[in-house]
């Protein structure tokens, strides 16, 4: 009978709890209860030497200045009946917002 090995899953899918137990098994991590989960990551991915991935340039708050920004821009477009660039500016904003929610998780 052959043996399972058991695999794994990425570190990005497991729960904060999950990689709590993962740091707990490497020595050089400290105070892992107190970490939350990107922390966590972080901290592991340094002791296994795994390189962190790049992050977005752009943060959240520069985001929501351009969803106001083109909203605006919208309300403007409305006023003056440019349909045309109303939907665009609408559509640049919904864009950006579905951006922040993906950003969230």
């Amino acid at each position: 009978m052959g043996e399972k090995v058991k695999k794994e899953k990425p570190l990005e899918k497991m729960t904060a709890t999950e990689l709590r137990e993962v740091a707990k098994e490497i020595p050089e991590i400290q105070g892992a209860h107190g970490m939350n989960k990107e922390e966590l990551l972080s901290a592991i991915r340094k002791a296994r030497g795994i390189e962190e991935p790049k992050r977005p340039k752009t943060s959240m708050r520069e985001i929501k200045l351009k969803i106001k920004e083109f909203r605006e821009k919208a309300a403007q477009a409305k006023e003056a009946n440019d349909l045309k660039m109303y939907k665009i500016y609408r559509k640049r904003a919904i864009r950006l917002k579905k951006m922040t929610r993906r950003a969230a998780v």
